[in-house]
């Protein structure tokens, strides 16, 4: 089985978490991945806790199976490595505020008259365009500034930020999508392109029901804790040992629902729609947790997922790492050290594709410059 990425090579100037995201994806999917990184400190995240035998499992968790070489593209003789490395490379990706590699002499204009095949993928903040393209921003600010902060939590409530930092990664999984596309136009035209992303729009892009109630209604949505605001029954759910969560998204699954619940409301006309169940949800959660609370949530689940309506457990992380059906996937892998043991658990690769590699364990997260011999040879090699 061959990656469909083999082949290709990524210069990978990103540090924290969007950018280097978006390289794991890439590595993940057989890119040769090189992580340029300054001189002493390397990627930020090398700091950020947890540490196991003195080293960043953060950083270990995004950055495995990559090489590592430290450049000062501000000194002449590592500019000139860095330069070799570009005229070997697929695409180079940074995630630095606009305008600092144009500084460096290295940004978009600048590398595609000298490497006009290279794609150029970029994720900032707030872009490569507009008023605030140069302010800097992190996975918080643009929770907030880009409305999800607004929308979480429950009603009444301060706003809070959703538990991961989804800024950064959705962001980084479009710059994803935009190098895949890159590369295929590339390989089919010649001409490399650049791809601007934004954690600011990347937010915005993901707010569906909230942009269409806001656009429609005139009315901003306020939280709706952990109800579906234009879906009912759609949340969390009182059993007799703690909550579980019902999603019954469409009128058939909502008559079902009332069988199984042995509840006469599929024909009432406060329910027997989803606008009517809507605006009638809280009554609707008081008569159905009237009767959930007569027995656990294993035995709901039990009942709900015999009668096909999507039902689940409240997992905390652990539980989820040891889910049946996470680890069918191959969805926790192990991170080797350099003897080739395991040294972390991190996230598998959820993109399960024909006749390609899923291996259960990934390369080491690279020391800084750890990989400097082995690339300064395959330059070499050229």
């Amino acid at each position: 089985m061959t990656a469909p990425l083999s082949g290709y090579t990524i210069l990978d100037l990103t540090h924290v978490l969007a950018g280097p995201f978006c390289t794991m994806t890439l590595s993940d999917l057989g890119a040769n991945v090189i992580k340029v990184e300054p001189p002493r400190t390397g990627d930020d995240t090398r700091a950020f806790p947890p540490f196991k035998d003195g080293k960043s499992a953060y950083f270990a968790a995004i950055n495995h199976g990559k090489k590592s070489i430290a450049l000062n593209l501000k000194d002449d003789a590592d500019r000139a490595i860095f330069e070799r490395l570009l005229a070997r490379a697929d695409a180079v990706v940074e995630n630095y505020r606009p305008g600092v590699m144009d500084r460096l002499g290295y940004g978009w204009e600048a590398l595609h008259a000298r490497y006009p095949r290279l794609v150029y993928g970029a994720v900032s903040g707030f872009g490569h365009s507009g008023p605030d393209s140069k302010r800097p921003a992190y996975d918080m600010v643009v929770q907030a500034r880009g409305g999800v902060m607004s929308i979480t939590g429950e009603a009444g409530r301060e706003p809070v930020r959703v538990g991961a930092s989804i800024g950064d990664i959705i962001a980084g999984m479009y710059l994803t999508q935009g190098i895949l596309a890159a590369l295929m136009d590339r390989d089919r035209s010649g001409v490399g392109r650049k791809i601007d992303v934004a954690m600011l729009d990347s937010i915005l892009a993901v707010l569906e029901h909230a942009v269409a109630l806001t656009t429609t209604t005139g009315k901003a949505p306020g939280p709706t804790g952990a109800r579906h605001p234009s879906i009912t029954p759609f949340e969390t759910f009182h059993a007799s040992d703690g909550l579980f969560v019902i999603a019954a998204g469409n009128d058939k699954l909502f008559e079902k629902l009332c069988i199984t619940l042995n509840l006469p409301l599929a024909d009432d006309p406060r329910f027997a729609t989803n606008p009517a169940r809507c605006d009638n949800a809280r009554l609707l959660k008081r008569l159905i947790e009237a009767v959930t609370l007569g027995d656990t949530c294993a035995a709901w689940i039990a009942k709900l997922t015999a009668a096909g309506i999507p039902t689940g457990p409240i997992q905390t992380i652990d539980q989820v790492l040891k889910d049946p059906q996470i680890l069918a996937r191959n969805m926790v892998v192990d991170v080797l050290d350099r003897n080739g043991r395991q040294a972390y658990k991190a996230a598998g690769n959820p993109i399960k594709m024909t006749d390609a590699p899923d291996p259960t364990s990934r390369g080491p997260a690279p020391d800084l410059d750890g990989n400097r011999g082995e690339i300064l040879r395959w330059l070499e090699q050229g």
